[in-house]
C-alpha cells in the first residue's frame, strides 16, 4: 500500500500522530533555546547556570517519563493524551508567569516531560501499536510533524517574541494547546474505542494461531530489562540523538575551529532537514516490507561516514556531507527504532518499553553537551571528538547487527 492510499484510508489517526509530533516542539531544545537570552536576562543567569538548570531538569524528566510513559499501555488514549496536553499547557502558563529560579526549574522540567518527552512518546507508541504491518509508514508520516515544527516554529516564535514579548508568547502557546489542540485531538480520536477493541481481538487471535505481532511472547518492561539483548541494542539506539545533541549544542565552537562561516552552516541545516524527510518517507515502506530486523544494521553508517568526513577535512563541503548524511540516519532511524520495540518484543507493553528507552535517551542527551564541553576544555580537538563519534556510531552499528536476529522467544530468568 502506497502513502497516498494509506493516508486516505487513515486520515484522522495519522493526523493525531502528526499533530502530537508537531506539538512536541513546545518542549524541544531548539524551541526553548529561542527564549534563552530573555530567560537569562530576567533571571540573572550565566550561560553555565542556564545550561545546568536545563540539563538537570531534562535528567529528572527522563526519570519521570519512565513511569508516566508506561501508563499509555493501561489508560484509554483519549484521557491519556488530554492529560499530557494539560501538563504541557500548565508548563507554558508557568513559564509565562515564572519569577523565581525554583519555578523556572519546574517550568523546564514540565516542558521537557510533557512536551519533548510524552508528546513524541505517545505519538510513536500509538502509531507502532495500532498500525501493525503498516507501522513503518505510520511512524514515518507522523514523524514529519516534528520536522515541520523544526522548519516553521523558529520563524514564528522569533516574530512573536518581537511582536508581543517573550512571556506573552508563552501565554499564546498555552492558549493554542487548550483551545486548538485539545478539542482537535478529541475529534481525531473519535471512535478510538472500536480501534482498540479490534487490536485486542487481533492480538488474541494471533496468540492463538502463533502469527503476527503476538506470535511470540508479549514482553513486559521488566523482562526486557533483564535480557542482555536490550543492553547490546542501547548504544546504537541512543547514538544519533546523543551525539548530534552534543555536536549541535557546541556548533559555534566547531564552526569556528573549522573556519566555516555561520551562514554556510545554517545552509547545511536545510540539507539536514531535507534528507531527514527523505529518510523518514523512504524507510516507512521498507520497514513494512522487510521488517526492522533486516534494517537495523544499516541506518547509522551514513551518519558515521558523514562524521568521518568532517573529522578528516576542513573543506566547507565536509559540513554539508556530514549534515545531509546525518539527516538520512535520523529520519530513517525514527521509524526503524520506533518499530523495533514492537516487532521484537510485541505491542502489548510497547508503551512501557519505549518509556524506559525514552528516559535513557533523554538522560544521554542531557549529558552530551556537558561531556563534549569538558573534552573541549581539556584541549581535545574538534576533529578528534568527531572521529570518536564516528567510531562510536560504527561500534553501535556492529552491536545492532549482532542483535538483529530472530525475535526473542523467552525472557531471561
Amino acid at each position: 500500500m502506497g502513502y497516498i492510499r494509506f493516508i486516505l484510508e487513515n486520515p484522522r489517526f495519522l493526523a493525531y500522530g502528526w499533530l502530537l509530533s508537531f506539538g512536541s516542539s513546545f518542549g524541544q531544545t531548539y524551541f526553548v533555546g529561542l527564549f534563552g537570552d530573555h530567560i537569562r536576562a530576567d533571571f540573572s543567569l550565566s550561560h553555565a547556570d542556564y545550561g545546568l538548570y536545563y540539563s538537570l531538569s531534562t535528567v529528572i524528566a527522563g526519570l519521570a517519563i519512565a513511569w508516566i510513559g508506561k501508563r499509555v499501555d493501561e489508560v484509554d488514549l483519549r484521557p491519556y493524551t488530554l492529560g499530557v496536553l494539560a501538563g504541557l499547557a500548565a508548563a507554558c502558563v508557568m513559564m509565562a508567569v515564572a519569577e523565581g529560579l525554583v519555578l523556572l526549574f519546574f517550568c523546564f522540567l514540565m516542558l521537557r516531560l510533557f512536551g519533548q518527552g510524552l508528546m513524541s512518546h505517545t505519538a510513536i507508541t500509538s502509531m507502532a501499536r495500532y498500525f501493525g504491518p503498516h507501522r513503518g509508514k505510520a511512524m514515518s508520516f507522523s514523524s514529519l510533524g516534528m520536522t515541520a515544527g523544526e522548519a516553521v516554529m523558529p520563524l514564528i516564535i522569533v516574530a512573536a517574541i518581537v511582536w508581543i514579548g517573550w512571556r506573552e508568547t508563552w501565554w499564546v502557546s498555552a492558549a493554542i494547546v487548550v483551545f486548538v489542540y485539545m478539542p482537535l485531538i478529541l475529534w481525531l480520536l473519535k471512535g478510538h474505542s472500536a480501534r482498540d477493541e479490534r487490536l485486542q481481538a487481533d492480538l488474541a487471535a494471533q496468540e492463538a494461531s502463533g502469527t503476527g505481532d503476538a506470535a511470540g511472547k508479549q514482553w513486559t518492561r521488566g523482562e526486557v530489562m533483564r535480557h542482555p539483548r536490550f543492553y547490546l541494542q542501547l548504544p546504537g539506539v541512543i547514538a544519533a540523538p546523543m551525539l548530534l545533541t552534543g555536536l549541535f549544542f557546541h556548533q559555534v565552537h566547531i564552526i569556528d575551529a573549522k573556519g566555516w562561516s555561520h551562514e554556510w552552516f545554517a545552509t547545511c541545516f536545510l540539507g539536514f532537514a531535507i534528507t531527514k524527510v527523505i529518510g523518514a518517507l523512504g524507510i516507512g515502506p521498507m520497514i513494512d516490507r522487510y521488517g526492522t530486523i533486516r534494517l537495523l544494521p544499516w541506518f547509522m553508517p551514513p551518519m558515521a561516514v558523514g562524521m568521518l568526513v568532517m573529522g578528516l577535512s576542513d573543506h566547507p563541503m565536509a559540513a554539508m556531507i556530514y549534515m545531509t548524511l546525518s539527516g538520512v540516519a535520523v529520519g530513517s532511524g525514527i521509524g526503524i527504532i520506533g518499530a523495533m520495540w514492537a516487532e521484537i518484543y510485541g505491542v502489548r507493553h510497547v508503551g512501557a518499553i519505549r518509556a524506559m528507552v525514552s528516559a535513557i535517551m533523554m538522560f544521554s542527551t542531557s549529558l552530551a553537551p556537558l561531556g563534549f564541553g569538558l573534552m573541549f576544555d581539556w584541549g581535545v580537538s574538534v576533529d578528534a571528538i568527531v572521529i570518536g563519534c564516528a567510531a562510536y556510531t560504527l561500534a553501535g552499528t556492529v552491536l545492532l547487527y549482532l542483535t538483529a536476529g530472530p525475535r526473542p522467544v523467552r525472557a531471561a530468568t
